[in-house]
């Protein structure tokens, strides 16, 4: 099978899972009878997780890298492993803390996947970001596909079946994770400048700053966004099929990205993604009632995470070259996808009831508002 169709192969089981698990796990919490700061706990411990997780599997993997050419692959198969281990263990669990300490322990061991996979397609491909987009769009047809079938599920069955189903994705993406390459020798690659002189940059930590911002303003949409809709009376089948529309945009965006990417510079792409991620939380917040409000904002997921993400992997390809690109991607994994995550969930959580879901979602908007004004200010890549 050709390389590309391997990596295709690898994002289209991995999102399909993270489609049914962003989706739905919280509905399915809800039916466990958790109260919404219960429910934020629960769902930032993989964020938190991440913070440090994704650097220390970066680091391991840079190092054995020189030894063993498939250590990248390695961890990403063991990932695997540990994500459909912890699954078939969570839903034997019942109480909010025994649940959030399992979620702990998925988020802790199989956190090296997403970074290391980022880093193995870019060290694999001759044309970089240019291939990207059409090889990661294969994980947003995961996604639709787990989140349609899923939500049109759940309008039949009860919450409590959504076991089945997580555990059946965890184990088609522990089929395919050994066919995916074992990525470019780190050795046979050229660093620039040593990892702690970039980082301590002023528009890499400004860039960083700004990822930070960018996934602590989707907290809460992430935790309470189907439990939003779902209260204002639309069906699963609904709230999946808006859930769709986002992905839908995205797979578009990472159609188009090659000829974007020809008219436009990674900064104003992403300067760009954070204006429309201000729009879009605001419009949720306050046009929950209005279908074609939430319809709308749900396409701006196109920038807000396919414009964001496709350019902050390439800028971090940019900016941490040859040996230390596991590592970079990691820190990129650990800052926005960790940290900002797991700082946007808690917020949610913390200001979802006694402030209300406007407020939380204009709190979304105002996390976003100064992500623009870091990249304005000084990220230039």
């Amino acid at each position: 099978m050709h390389v590309a169709a391997r990596l295709s192969t690898y994002y289209f089981a991995f999102f399909a899972h993270a489609g049914a698990y962003v989706s739905y796990f919280s509905l399915y919490l809800v039916g466990l009878g958790l109260a919404a700061q219960e429910i934020a706990f629960a769902l930032a411990m993989p964020q938190l997780a991440r913070i440090v997780a994704p650097a220390l599997w970066g680091w391991l993997a840079d190092a054995w890298g020189e030894r063993y050419p498939g250590a990248r692959r390695a961890i990403v198969v063991f990932s695997g492993c540990a994500m459909l281990a912890g699954f078939c263990a969570i839903f034997f669990q019942r109480g909010a803390g025994a649940i959030a300490f399992t979620l702990l322990l998925i988020g802790i061991f199989s956190a090296g996947a997403a970074p290391l996979v980022e880093a193995i397609t870019f060290s694999v491909l001759r044309d970089g970001i240019g291939q990207y987009g059409p090889i990661r769009l294969w994980g947003s047809v995961g996604f639709i596909l787990a989140v349609l079938g899923t939500g049109a599920w759940l309008d039949y069955h009860d919450t409590s079946s959504l076991s089945v189903i997580a555990i059946m994705l965890c184990a088609a993406l522990c089929a395919v994770s050994p066919a995916i390459p074992a990525g470019a020798a780190p050795h046979a690659q050229q660093g620039g400048e040593r990892f702690g002189m970039v980082l301590r940059r002023p528009e890499v930590l400004a860039f960083f700053g700004a990822c930070f911002c960018m996934t602590a303003a989707h907290g809460t949409m992430y935790v309470f966004y189907s439990i939003y809709l779902e209260q204002a009376g639309y069906s699963k089948t609904v709230i999946g099929m808006l859930w769709t529309l986002g992905v839908l945009a995205e797979i578009l965006l990472f159609l188009r990205l090659p000829q974007l990417l020809r008219r436009v510079s990674l900064r104003l792409l992403l300067l760009a993604s954070f204006v429309c991620a201000v729009a879009r939380f605001a419009a949720i917040g306050w046009g929950v009632h209005e279908l074609w409000l939430l319809a709308a904002a749900q396409l701006l997921h196109a920038a807000t995470f396919g414009a964001f993400h496709s350019g902050c992997v390439a800028a971090v390809h940019r900016l941490f070259p040859g040996r230390q690109a596991a590592r970079g991607q990691a820190l990129y994994s650990s800052i926005a996808y960790g940290l900002g995550g797991a700082a946007g969930s808690l917020v949610a959580g913390a200001t979802w009831e006694p402030l209300g879901a406007q407020a939380s979602f204009a709190i979304s908007a105002l996390f976003a508002l100064c992500g623009t004004a870091l990249v304005a200010w000084k990220v230039r890549v």
